[in-house]
């Protein structure tokens, strides 16, 4: 009985086993049948390789200056930016220009060691809001492309001084939280398609340079003289058609250009404004016509540069400025003698 048990145990068993290798058998044929040539194992390697082979050519972009990693790619056709870069992680200046580079891509928060983000010239139409993760970027440049939107975590990127995003065009609002933005220095919003200066633009406590040209403004805000430290202001080719006399009590203001907008007057309170250095009007249709004294002789004036020739906009204000008080004072002293000329003499 006992050895009848044994040959039916070691029969079941070498059943099982047989069944066993038929079905792995099987499904390693169907796995076969299903996976293209190749297979996915190739594919995979496949995969490999050229991820290394971009990783490469990657690589030789990157340089020293200043001590500083900067990965430059200029004129080739990147319209995305492959994963394998972020193995390169450690690199602290991105300059991609004129690539057609179509979005800033999302693992962009794995470089926290950036400190310049320079995408100028190319098709970026969204600002991921992973850029906010950036906490040490200092610049970022985003000129010239198609951005539509400024997403409102760009304002944790603490220390940020430098953000340029001219020529956007359809670009017409910030966020408020924009104003968080504490250490920002320099801001470049021209040829875009705001119709107003942003009031968390004005509340930027540290902005000293600000571009505004080239948009649709109509006015300036009243209480544009809460930016403290501005000292140069650009607001060319607008269609602003009055200043607003608080403009005179913006102390550091050296440089104001409000050329080509639709200004008919200059307010009499910024004769006064002593730092005022460079400031010009030209293309305006404002009420006076005003002619300057000619103070020098047509050789003195053709060995000028245009740079000096631009600086008769501050003289041209102040004798402006000079004339309408005049005129204002002849018009009121007529007034004043007119009742008097009226009298009647029996």
């Amino acid at each position: 009985m006992l050895g009848i048990a044994v040959c039916s145990s070691v029969s079941s068993i070498k059943a099982l086993w047989e069944t066993r290798i038929k079905k792995r058998k099987e499904e390693q044929e169907e796995l076969e049948r299903r996976t293209p040539r190749g297979g996915g194992t190739k594919r995979l390697n496949i995969g490999l390789w050229e991820d290394r082979a971009v990783l490469v050519r990657l690589k030789e972009k990157i340089h020293t200056e200043d001590g500083r990693l900067v990965l430059r790619i200029q004129q080739e056709e990147w319209k995305s930016l492959p994963g394998c870069l972020v193995q390169l992680s450690q690199v602290q200046e991105w300059q991609i220009h004129r690539t057609g580079l179509q979005k800033i891509p999302h693992f962009i928060s794995s470089f926290q060691n950036l400190l310049v983000l320079d995408l100028s010239r190319n098709g970026v139409t969204e600002i991921p809001k992973q850029i906010g993760k950036l906490t040490q970027l200092r610049e970022l440049l985003l000129s010239y492309n198609r951005v539509q939107f400024v997403p409102e975590e760009l304002s944790c990127c603490e220390s940020l001084e430098r953000l340029e995003l001219a020529m956007n065009r359809d670009l017409d609002h910030l966020p408020d939280q924009f104003r968080n933005l504490k250490k920002l220095q320099h801001l470049d919003l021209s040829m875009n398609d705001f119709t107003c200066l942003p009031d968390c633009v004005v509340a930027l406590p540290t902005l000293q340079w600000l571009d505004m040209g080239g948009n649709r403004l109509q006015h300036l805000p009243e209480d544009i003289h809460r930016m403290k430290m501005l000292h140069t202001l650009w607001l060319q080719r607008n269609k602003i058609n009055i200043l607003p006399e608080s403009i005179s009590r913006m102390g550091n203001l050296d440089t104001l250009v409000l050329s080509s907008n639709s200004l008919t007057d200059i307010p009499p309170m910024m004769e006064d404004m002593a730092h005022l250095r460079f400031v010009n009007f030209r293309d305006n249709p404002l009420t006076l016509d005003v002619v300057l004294p000619c103070r020098k002789t047509k050789a003195e004036e053709d060995d000028e540069d245009e740079n000096d020739r631009e600086m008769f906009g501050r003289e041209f204000m102040q004798t402006y400025i000079q004339e309408a008080k005049r005129r204002k004072a002849a018009a009121l002293d007529v007034h004043c003698l007119k009742p008097a000329h009226c009298l009647r003499t029996d």
